[in-house]
């Protein structure tokens, strides 16, 4: 354990240590049935489903996994954007006891492919437009089910009857899939008349829930082990955090995804537990956002910086009323200053910087919400939340570095994971001692505040996804013209970061960048495709051959910096 000296400046509000409840995530939902059957859990595009819907629903769902033999432990696949199905199929699945894999619907066939290899998943939910492309996996996985619905199935009337004319003017295609075989429609799922409550037994703190993937820069993608108290846990320090929020009289604004455990932890899970409304949205879209917080009326959103500052430089923006936003978390990425003094500008809410990763269901580190300078310093992730314990750590991982030098982040708690799934050597290097280390260089000053200074591995987070550069690099180097090639995250002023590929090659051999565009995107999700590529007769390398990717960010600083000196001496 360390000294803890951020407890000093935690307000009377915040307890330093959280009792929080052993039950399993689905719990949560069963309690607010209970307790708040017809408030409206969630609100979709104009279709609004009560608690006891999305109760009674997600049981549907859960009866029907078992009747196509599903089992405790086996992995179910979720492939949706926000809307109702992913909700229920969430929740649907922990209550069949079955382990949750989200997948991210931009996936293409080959990322899709080794997610399904890896998890050993049996089933998966995937959107109808979504249906050509997991059709030409299946065969080469253990997917012996696919349930398919459509973003027309939770639409009211008369918009569920255009959606679909719509659909095929913008995508090009009309899917229609039959209910037999291993093929399934969510609608037959939902006619099932009386759903019953499952009797399944949980280990709290060993049971699997949710299957996260996430990566590195070296290997492939690494499915975490997040248990249910991993899930509990982490959501109830969010709850004490925002304490100023109040059970059943928040409404949160859900256009985090729930494919990423920051959107699935402190919009999906920390709804039902707290009885709120949520409002998604299938995919961010800054028009129809600023009409939903002034009709709607969140008073919570969580979100990453690109979204802010989407909001902000909306040419609309005065024309909202945003002033029902109480508080915002901002993860996944860094929250420059300037955008969390805008944002709480325009809306009169805060807006605070908070720390986590995948391993960490994800939060450990946020700045006070509702306390301001004295508590708080600009630039700092924050301290960590209630039950978690943090240091910054030396080459060696364990001995604890004096207040103010530069090491790696070391955490420890109960949202931390339980492993890498099928990973044992990849679980073991994570850990000293039972500590977690981040891959993120950091420092703690004397009062106990955290700030990340950079990242130990060379994982790229564009617009808050990580982008793991071997992954954009293996697709390149499969390319017919090129022979050597690193990719590497740069600084840029919306997405925080963006990719850029540096290409040499083969002698003889051309290609534009726009071939290259069109080459990546038939293998990749677009939102790893590098954004920049530069050509270069050679690239930098050690004595022993390996490439210098560090090099070539620092050129690009130093770039950036020149350009800013430039633009100041005009």
């Amino acid at each position: 354990m360390t000294d803890k000296v951020w407890l000093d400046l935690y307000p009377d509000e915040i307890p330093t240590m959280i009792e929080y409840e052993k039950i399993p995530v689905h719990e949560f939902l069963t309690r607010a049935a209970k307790v708040s059957p017809e408030k409206t859990a969630i609100h979709f595009m104009g279709k609004e489903l009560t608690y006891k819907e999305f109760y009674e629903s997600s049981l549907k769902f859960a009866n029907y996994l078992k009747s196509i033999g599903i089992e405790k432990g086996d992995r179910v696949a979720i492939m949706l954007p926000n809307c109702p199905q992913s909700a229920i199929a969430f929740f649907g699945v922990l209550y069949s006891g079955a382990i949750v894999v989200q997948t991210n619907p931009l996936y293409t066939e080959r990322e899709l492919k080794y997610q399904m290899v890896n998890s050993g998943a049996k089933a998966i939910v995937g959107l109808d437009l979504l249906y050509p492309r997991i059709n030409a996996i299946v065969k080469d996985t253990s997917l012996e089910h696919v349930i398919i619905t459509g973003i027309k199935d939770y639409l009211p009337f008369p918009k569920n009857l255009i959606y679909p004319f719509i659909q095929k003017r913008e995508n090009g295609l009309s899917v229609k899939v039959e209910h037999r075989g291993m093929y399934h429609l969510f609608t037959e799922i939902m006619k099932i008349s009386k759903p019953e409550l499952m009797k399944t037994t949980f280990d709290f703190d060993e049971d699997i829930a949710l299957l996260q993937y996430t990566g590195g820069t070296t290997g492939l993608p690494k499915g975490v082990m997040l248990t249910h108290e991993n899930l509990v846990s982490n959501t109830a320090m969010c709850e004490h955090w925002l304490y100023e929020t109040k059970r059943g009289e928040e409404v949160v604004l859900g256009m985090l995804p729930f494919f990423h455990v920051y959107g699935m932890t402190t919009v999906l899970v920390l709804s039902v537990m707290m009885y709120q409304k949520m409002i998604l949205m299938p995919k961010p879209d800054m028009d129809l956002a600023l009409k939903i917080i002034e009709k709607q009326k969140p008073t919570l959103f969580p979100g990453a910086p690109t979204m802010y500052i989407g909001l902000l430089n909306h040419p609309k923006i005065e024309k909202y009323d945003l002033s029902s936003i109480k508080a915002c978390i901002s993860g996944s990425a860094t929250l420059p200053i300037d955008v969390k003094d805008r944002f709480e500008s325009v809306t009169g809410g805060k807006l605070v910087e908070g720390y986590g990763l995948t391993e960490t269901s994800p939060v450990t580190h946020a700045n006070f919400v509702w306390k301001g300078s004295a508590y708080n310093e600009s630039g700092s992730i924050g301290v960590p939340w209630p039950n978690t314990d943090a240091k910054i750590v030396g080459p060696d991982g364990t001995d604890a570095l004096p207040v103010g030098e530069v090491g790696e982040i070391a955490i420890k708690g109960p949202q931390v994971m339980k492993g890498y799934w099928e990973m044992p050597e990849e679980t073991a290097s994570t850990f000293r001692d039972g500590w977690l280390l981040t891959g993120d260089l950091g420092r703690m000053d004397e009062k106990g505040r955290f700030y990340v200074v950079d990242r130990k591995k060379d994982m790229i987070i564009a617009s808050g996804f990580n982008i793991y550069p071997r992954e954009v690099e293996e697709v390149l180097y499969e390319h017919d013209a090129i022979v050597e090639c690193v990719v590497a995250g740069v600084p840029d002023a919306y997405r925080g970061e963006t990719v850029k590929a540096y290409i040499v090659l083969k002698e003889g051999a051309q290609v534009t960048e726009e071939d290259l565009d069109k080459y990546c995107r038939k293998h990749l999700a677009a939102f790893k495709v590098p954004r920049l590529y530069e050509f270069r007769e050679e690239l930098p390398k050690t004595a022993v051959g390996k490439i210098l990717r560090r090099s070539l960010v620092d050129e690009e600083k130093e770039k950036l910096k020149q350009s800013e000196q430039q633009l100041q001496d005009v």
